[in-house]
């Protein structure tokens, strides 16, 4: 049941791609109100120090931000969240290696080298983002790799591109509503990556979008024909409550 909880707000739901932390809170809620883990007597934590930690803005959601809040929040609850929040960057690190990037992925890079600034706007961490581009050589495309520890991607779209660009001429391509939301929160036009269909929609991408974004054919009627169908795959509701 912790699995499926997991995997519906961080990979099935209109949550997708959110901080790991109100990932984690979401997924204890979902689990307490679930009458089979009701029916086990299992005590799911309610996390009250990481939900305030959540709402302090004076900290980034990161690791560092963790650490710099339990300097002056110090709670074994928040231990115990430090413990969890790097075994899961050392279970990246130790198991993600030799996944290549979907295809076209690569080749739209390439064709978009010498045409258009590109960056990457992630809430992983810049560590494994890193490392990962750089695994394959795609590293070199890009001007900036910006992860959780410079903020949310909403400013790390807002300080590339702010005043840079003329209308409809930055598109932030994404697999998560919070990819889109950061690209509405800077008059950006968005590119949907359909989740369970990546390869289908980098395939479309290389082939057809991407020529209508350089042609200033993108905006209106075809970015719109591509979110209402990215928006149907997100449910807000999970598998077990329909």
């Amino acid at each position: 049941y912790a699995r499926e909880a997991a995997e519906f707000v961080n990979l099935y739901s209109r949550w997708r791609g959110i901080n790991r932390w109100p990932a984690l809170v979401m997924v204890f809620d979902l689990l307490r109100e679930r009458p089979e883990v009701i029916a086990r007597h299992v005590d799911i934590p309610q996390a009250p120090r990481i939900r305030e930690f959540i709402a302090d803005d004076a900290f980034p959601k990161s690791n560092d931000g963790l650490r710099a809040y339990m300097a002056e929040h110090p709670d074994p609850e928040l231990d115990t969240a430090w413990a969890w929040t790097t075994g899961v960057n050392a279970t990246v690190a130790d198991i993600v290696h030799g996944v290549p990037p979907f295809p076209y992925v690569r080749e739209s890079l390439e064709f978009l080298a010498d045409k258009a600034d590109m960056i990457v706007v992630s809430a992983t961490p810049v560590e494994a983002l890193t490392r990962e581009w750089e695994e394959h050589d795609i590293a070199r495309y890009v001007r900036v790799i910006a992860g959780q520890e410079m903020g949310k991607k909403a400013l790390h779209l807002k300080l590339a591109a702010k005043g840079k660009y003329a209308p409809g001429h930055v598109l932030m391509i994404g697999d998560a509503p919070g990819d889109m939301k950061a690209a509405r929160a800077n008059h950006a036009l968005f590119y949907p990556v359909n989740p369970g269909h990546e390869e289908e929609s980098w395939q479309r991408f290389y082939e057809e979008a991407m020529h209508k974004f350089l042609a200033g054919e993108y905006a209106s009627e075809y970015e719109a024909s591509l979110i209402a169908e990215f928006e149907k795959l997100l449910p807000e509701v999970p598998p077990w409550k329909r």
